[in-house]
């Protein structure tokens, strides 16, 4: 599994405006919450998905990928290399093309489907730190 070069990569962020964060935290101290929030002040619109909190970050929370009704850019997953193929299939119901696995997370057979299905797949790699990496003002 290979992740897309730097510049697939800054071209993904600079050009999405909505990012679907699956398994998204309403406690301030959770990963989740921290990334996502950095990337809503960055101007980017958080989309949660996470069927246990109503709202997160001002956003209206949806229980699942399936139930979004807006356009997706990104749909970053904060869910254990277990979940990834269920995660994927529902991606792959959805108007996105990107999905992006958090820092840490790896999942073969999800990272395969997606591909099956002509996603740009990402994985282990923090977007919040991406972000700040590739992306200048």
């Amino acid at each position: 599994m290979e992740n897309p070069s730097k510049e697939e990569i800054k071209e993904i962020l600079e050009s999405a405006k909505t990012i679907a964060v699956v398994g998204l935290s309403n406690n301030p101290t959770r990963t989740s919450y921290q990334v996502s929030k950095v990337m809503q002040d960055s101007g980017y619109r958080i989309i949660p998905v996470n069927p246990t909190v109503d709202e997160v970050l001002g956003e209206k929370a949806y229980a699942s990928l399936s139930e979004v009704e807006e356009e997706i850019d990104i749909i970053n997953v904060f869910r254990r290399p277990e979940f990834l193929p269920e995660i994927a299939r529902e991606a792959v119901n959805t108007n996105c093309k990107v999905f992006w696995a958090q820092q840490g997370i790896v999942n073969e057979e999800a990272n395969d489907y997606l591909k099956e299905h002509d996603f740009t797949v990402i994985m282990d790699l923090c977007i919040k730190v991406a972000h700040a990496v590739l992306v200048t003002k």
